[in-house]
């Protein structure tokens, strides 16, 4: 995988702009401006993050894989530790699909129902490769998200979700919370 430099990063123009960054150079980013990235973030080829108005905010030691997408004009958060597995989609927007109003972005907002909702990814979130998350959803900390799920309601705390929609069938165990300690304690030693 090819990786953006250093300042290929910095001319994008990125809202904020951690250290040790790996973007593909085969990944899309749009409103860059309104995308604020921390430190140790890695995007792999043909993700796609679409900020709209609200902006993306990516936390440190976050890892978005494949075909990945975050899309929309509510706000998306991933706090620290967030991995996203290939083809994961994440939507802050989304049309009405009722019938009552016409749907695309080339049809003018007169006649559209978008609707527009953050979804926000507590630290320690893993979602499952093919997972969709929908407007307004909020995984909290330490949730797991199995593959192909559909998450259209929030997920508690170190739960293991699963399937369409996403339902809770399991509780995590929260080891990745004294494992992160350990990490950051050796991290600041070694700076």
């Amino acid at each position: 995988m090819a990786l953006l430099s250093r300042e290929a990063l910095e001319a994008l123009g990125f809202a904020a702009l951690g250290e040790d960054v790996r973007i593909s150079e085969r990944a899309s980013i749009y409103g860059a401006a309104r995308i604020r990235l921390g430190s140790h973030v890695r995007i792999d080829d043909f993700c796609v993050l679409s900020a709209g108005a609200e902006g993306i905010e990516i936390g440190n030691y976050v890892h978005i894989a494949v075909y990945t997408s975050l899309i929309g004009a509510g706000a998306i958060r991933l706090h620290d530790f967030c991995n996203l597995s290939s083809r994961v989609s994440i939507y802050a927007s989304s049309d009405d699909y009722s019938g009552e109003f016409m749907t695309n972005p080339m049809v003018p907002t007169d006649y559209t129902g978008v609707t527009h909702a953050p979804v926000t990814l507590g630290r320690h979130v893993i979602v499952g490769c093919g997972s969709v998350l929908l407007p307004g959803v909020t995984l909290h900390e330490g949730v797991a998200i199995g593959a192909l799920s559909l998450v259209n309601r929030d997920c508690h705390a170190f739960g293991i979700y699963a399937g369409n929609p996403a339902k809770r069938i399991k509780e995590r165990k929260r080891d990745v919370l004294a494992l992160e300690a350990a990490f950051l304690t050796k991290t600041s030693l070694l700076g």
